[in-house]
């Protein structure tokens, strides 16, 4: 399996890392680093997000190297110094790398990577990194909504066509695939990552033929035991649907029951339910009735609660391009820098709260009921040890006199795990059916009430009290000091 770019990933960079590992390495500022990647929101007003693209990931940071021609182009542009540019001609990442695992289900301000690097290393992940796992979480998401919605059907990914670009429809495929699609049309993405590939007949498969009919029984002739038939190309019910049936009748007498019909245009609900009815007047009870036409999971939702009668689910455009929110809210920060030679924690501080870091090195722990059921998260500063039995307390992230208490708890997971070291992959990739389930496994797991479509509950996402002391003792020494340093231009302003 190969998740490398198609082009070189050293170069897939901001601009402005270049100059500022530039600025760094003139400075001789260069100390150990820490950053974390999370996201603010959870994509498409739902409850959770899906975590995917780290495979995809950590190949690309273990194999980017600056090329002859990525350096000569650098030095066109007249920013960068020889001594600088011979640095990158020996560049390689040297750092480690903690991150959850793809499938787990992940929620907002709680880091889902951590890496720990030589400043001017960390500084050029940066982009590769939200440009991989924003993208790839935001559409293993989707198809997880869109699993949900078919309460566990089959779904096939073809949206190709209209994905953005060639890393773009093979990323979405392989991450949709994550959220629990069944197949996909993308062919190489299949070879790639071994994803079922699945395909019938496009409407001109039965224009170039002189009628209909004729063009169904070829097509049946060729598959016959994988005959699905495309039947709303004239008349999907007095046409379409009648000539399926001879077909399905034929091959049925023959021996071969892998038969159905495909709709692809008008009231799904209606047809559907009249071709059901047909279909099993006709003695094809095993016959499959797939649907598509710019499904989403509201679509699907409302088809299902009708119980329209639809086996196969085909979803193209709206799952690779993310319909309704069009990227995910990651951001990667720094949170510890290196001091002395410790680690001492850093934070941003905004006027909007939902923007104000939490410092420091952190793990993520999912406390988990007698059910298995994830009750809520509690991020703990490294070096934290958390044992099953007492009770924790939680502390809201920006309101520190709000807090829970969970004592009524049967497991504590830890969910980062390090992946690579001296720029080295450390684990072995498992294979995507085994990230696929894990992801249906924690999506059965997880209460319903996280999983609606429609205004979902809140999933807890909390700080331990040692984190709560340090982030907010952090925030009123920032405070005193720009009071302080106001106070001082005040008074020599007056002078």
């Amino acid at each position: 399996m190969d998740s490398r770019c198609f082009v070189n990933c050293a170069m897939l960079t901001d601009f402005y890392e270049l100059t500022m590992m530039q600025g760094y390495f003139l400075q001789k500022h260069n100390p150990q680093a820490a950053f974390e990647m999370f996201f603010r929101r959870p994509p498409f007003d739902g409850g959770f997000a899906v975590f995917a693209g780290l495979e995809t990931l950590l190949k690309n940071i273990e194999t980017f190297r600056f090329e002859a021609e990525d350096l000569e182009y650098l030095a066109a542009q007249k920013v960068f110094r020889k001594s600088f540019l011979d640095y990158l001609a020996d560049f390689h990442f040297h750092g480690e790398i903690h991150a959850m695992q793809e499938g787990t289900l992940v929620f907002p301000n709680e880091p889902l990577i951590r890496v720990q690097a030589p400043l001017i290393e960390a500084q050029l992940v940066e982009s590769l990194l939200l440009n991989i796992v924003n993208f790839q979480t935001l559409i293993a998401t989707k198809a997880a909504r869109i699993y949900l919605a078919s309460e566990g059907g089959a779904i096939l990914e073809f949206g190709m066509r209209r994905a953005h670009g060639v890393n773009g429809a093979l990323g979405a495929t392989r991450a949709a695939f994550i959220g629990g699609v069944t197949g996909t049309s993308n062919t190489l993405a299949g070879r790639l990552y071994d994803i079922p590939v699945k395909g019938t007949m496009a409407h001109s498969w039965i224009m170039s033929f002189e009628s209909e009919l004729a063009a169904f029984q070829k097509y049946a002739e060729v598959y016959p035991d994988d005959c699905i038939l495309l039947i709303d190309t004239y008349d999907t019910l007095k046409s379409g649907l009648e000539n399926a049936i001879k077909i399905g009748r034929k091959l049925k007498s023959e021996g071969h029951d892998s038969f159905g019909v495909r709709l692809d245009s008008g009231d799904l609900e209606y047809l559907s339910k009249r071709v059901r009815e047909r279909l099993d007047q006709a003695g094809l009870e095993n016959a499959k009735i797939a649907a598509s036409n710019e499904l989403d999971e509201g679509i699907i939702h409302q088809l299902i609660t009708e119980n329209a009668p639809i086996d196969v689910w085909g979803v193209g455009t709206h799952l690779v391009t993310a319909k309704s929110d069009p990227a995910l809210s990651g951001v990667y920060k720094l949170m510890a820098k290196e001091l002395d030679g410790k680690f001492v924690p850093t934070m941003k501080v905004s006027n909007n709260p939902e923007k104000i870091s939490d410092p420091g090195i952190k793990q993520v722990n999912r406390f988990y009921n007698g059910n298995g059921s994830p009750i809520a998260d509690l991020i703990t500063l490294e070096g934290e040890k958390l044992e099953v039995g007492p009770k924790y307390r939680f502390y809201h992230p920006r309101y520190p006199y709000r807090f829970l208490d969970v004592a009524d708890y049967q497991r504590i997971e830890p969910l980062l795990h390090p992946v690579m070291r001296d720029g080295r992959i450390l684990m072995e990739f498992p294979e995507l059916k085994t990230i696929q389930a894990l992801t249906k496994s924690n999506l059965g797991a997880l209460d319903d009430t996280y999983k609606r479509l429609i205004n979902p509950h809140v999933y807890k996402v909390s700080l331990s009290e040692e984190l709560k002391n340090l982030k907010f003792s952090m925030i009123a020494e920032y405070e005193r000091r720009a009071e302080s340093t106001r106070t001082a231009e005040k008074g020599s302003g007056s002078r």
